[in-house]
């Protein structure tokens, strides 16, 4: 079957785009899309050039090694070639890579072998390739095109892990990466901020503009690292296995990372990438993925490299937290208090190691700042458990029909006549109609949500049914059902009747700040409303507060202190309330005793051991601490788990102080 004219037009297309990343980011060490994204696009490339092998051209990017060598450093060529990994990201390519290894040595050899595998973290450094004769070091070379590299001999010279002689007269040719531990990148992101400088983007970024600088005294200046991990050439013995050879460099005198493994299956290996993918961020240094080898170095010769890459490795590369994928449509999202989010529909895509079809665009103005349109190919990222976001378009790749989006003048479902209207100084637009069908949905699946009423088994669904057969249509209603009103309903026998009326009563007895946050007062989430229930401490101080007295509340601003002012005063809210107020009782918070979390703010990323996110943040606000979704200089603290994305780099970048879940116990108990 042959490529139509629209996949070929997109292999031309990703070429391109390929080739000018790959140059931003390997030569000119600049990075306008993250790695990960121009892995997506890269590995989308390699997927249509394998369906179509005709189309394969020597120039394509998948047949070239990153890199050239810049005009002012000496060029070196390389007395063995240097090689790059092909990358593999899923456990079905894994084992398609185990099936291709004893099939070729089948081949090659004439028998089944039963291979043993390496395993070993793949660095996110920039490689260097150092040469030594008689044990002493002659040159220092970057990768290049794999031909011919730069010869950065002074600058290696200057980082401490790099011998300069080594423990036996030999010559040798060691491959291996320099890079930059995270904590050296916030110590001088720090220097270059305070001396108006740009800072650097990542530790890689790092690592390679202070290896391609002209002055050995900027790399000596900058705590550069270094992990060895090939033997390329020796004139001396030779191991027989790929975990003996590491042995062999470390006795040499090289500095090797000591995380490594030995397995009789592919299996072992997978599992090996599973248990690094959770713990790959509590290092110093940045991974990337898990590179996995033949073991058996006679089965290494026989299989041999292809035109760019070893046949007997792959790099695994991690759930990648950014991807690329195609933006099919955008809708419109009712939110509860009638605001419109825009909504991406995309063509699915694993993102974070979860398959994504929607992402959110938060607003018009992120549209236009993005210049998105449907059509586009994009840049999705997921970190942890936060909602999917696009974050960038790759323009190269936009169709020609492509057009800006405009938002519409009516939207259907906001009720009345539709209409929609900017929100004075704000980005977004919303309904003007107050009681559509979908946002009353919204409101009250908000109500009984966890972060409000929180009613057991009274989810969205039951909600909906609830609506559907004209049993409430106001929050009163919920505190007025019988277990007969209920019972018979689809999917609502005796018992789960039963256990319905028993959440809801349940819940008659309401914090004022769970009260307030489950009105859908515009501009109140979960933080102002516990600012402001503390501040006034019961409802009627609320109530009667004046706009001034309510702006007074630490964190609380004009639009939202008009914002809930004009909610009390308005004729339907207050009915609704005081028919609320008639099955429900407020409860006061409680005073909290001084604590060491007075005043601090925390951001929560990741996954913790024993919490989860909701139940860390009601814990620091036990404890009078607030919690704050974006990472600022007014950041106290970061409560970082496993799988933290781009807030953990953010907060090394700005020096906040990065704690753990056992950490935060222990602020709580000296505070106590």
């Amino acid at each position: 079957m042959s490529a139509s004219k629209g996949e070929k037009e997109r292999i031309a297309k990703l070429r391109m785009a390929i080739d000018k990343y790959r140059h931003m980011y390997h030569v000119e060490d600049r990075e306008e899309i993250s790695i990960e994204a121009l892995d997506a696009l890269k590995h989308e490339l390699v997927l249509l050039e394998e369906k179509y092998p005709e189309l394969i051209t020597p120039d394509s990017p998948t047949q070239r090694v990153a890199g050239e060598p810049l005009p002012h450093f000496e060029k070196v060529e390389h007395s063995v070639p240097q090689w790059s990994f092909n990358d593999v990201f899923t456990e079905e390519e894994v084992r398609a890579f185990d099936a291709r290894i004893k099939k070729n040595l089948k081949e090659f050899l004439g028998k089944d072998i039963q291979p043993s595998y390496s395993g070993e973290l793949k660095i996110d450094g920039l490689k260097i390739v150092l040469t030594y004769k008689k044990g002493v070091l002659e040159i220092a070379s970057t990768r290049g095109d794999g031909k011919v590299g730069e010869n950065v001999t002074a600058n290696v010279r200057t980082i401490d892990s790099v011998p300069l002689r080594l423990s036996k007269e030999i010559d040798v040719v060691v491959e291996g990466e320099v890079w930059m531990g995270k904590k050296a990148l916030a110590e001088l992101n720090a220097k270059r901020k305070n001396a108006g400088e740009s800072l650097f983007a990542n530790p890689r970024n790092a690592a390679a503009g202070s290896i391609r600088q002209l002055d050995p005294k900027v790399p000596a200046s900058r705590k550069l690292d270094t992990f060895i991990y090939d033997l390329a050439f020796s004139n001396s013995e030779t191991p027989k296995t790929q975990i003996e050879e590491l042995s062999l460099l470390k006795e040499l005198g090289f500095k090797t990372n000591p995380t490594m493994i030995a397995v009789d299956s592919i299996e072992g290996i997978i599992e090996f990438w599973k248990e690094w993918h959770t713990k790959k961020d509590r290092q110093d240094f940045l991974i990337d993925g898990i590179v996995v080898k033949v073991n058996e170095i006679e089965y290494q010769e026989a299989l041999g490299y292809t035109g760019k890459a070893p046949r007997f490795a792959v790099a695994i590369k991690f759930p990648a937290e950014q991807a690329t994928t195609i933006l099919e449509d955008i809708s419109l999202q009712i939110g509860r208090t009638g605001i419109l989010t825009p909504v991406a529909h995309l063509k699915p895509v694993s993102v974070g190691g979860v398959v994504v079809s929607r992402a959110t665009l938060h607003n018009e103005d992120q549209i236009k700042r993005l210049d998105v349109r449907v059509g586009d190919t994009v840049i999705i990222q997921r970190a942890g458990d936060v909602i999917p976001e696009i974050v960038g378009v790759v323009p190269e790749l936009r169709p020609q029909d492509a057009k800006p989006y405009r938002f519409p003048k009516k939207v259907p479902e906001c009720g009345g006549d539709g209409t929609i209207e900017r929100v004075p100084g704000m980005s977004a637009w919303r309904c003007v109609s107050k009681n559509s069908n979908a946002q009353q949905r919204r409101r009250f699946h908000h109500f009984v949500g966890k972060h409000a009423f929180d009613i057991e088994g009274c989810g969205p669904r039951t909600v909906d049914l609830l609506l559907d057969e004209g049993l409430v249509s106001s929050y009163a209603d919920l505190f007025s059902l019988t277990q007969g009103d209920v019972e018979g309903l689809p999917g609502f026998g005796e018992r789960a009747a039963q256990n319905l009326i028993q959440g809801i009563n349940a819940k008659r007895n309401v914090g004022l700040d769970r009260l307030l946050i489950g009105l859908s007062i515009d501009q109140v989430g979960t933080e102002t409303a516990r600012d402001i229930a503390e501040h006034f401490g019961t409802l009627e101080n609320i109530q009667s507060a004046s706009v001034d007295d309510l702006e007074n509340v630490d964190g609380v601003g004009r639009v939202v202190a008009e914002s809930i002012y004009r909610w009390f005063r308005d004729p339907e809210q207050k009915r609704a309330l005081n028919e609320l107020l008639s099955y429900v009782t407020v409860k006061k918070l409680p005073k909290n005793k001084k604590s060491t979390l007075d005043n601090a703010v925390f951001v929560i990323t990741g996954t913790l051991p024993t919490l989860s996110r909701e139940g860390a943040g009601a814990l620091i606000r036990k404890h009078r601490g607030r919690v704050s979704s974006a990472v600022s200089a007014k950041t106290s603290y970061v409560l970082a788990g496993e799988n933290a994305g781009s807030k953990l780099e953010k907060a090394r970048a700005l020096g906040v102080p990065i704690i753990s879940e056992e950490d935060l116990e222990r602020l709580i108990t000296r505070g106590s």
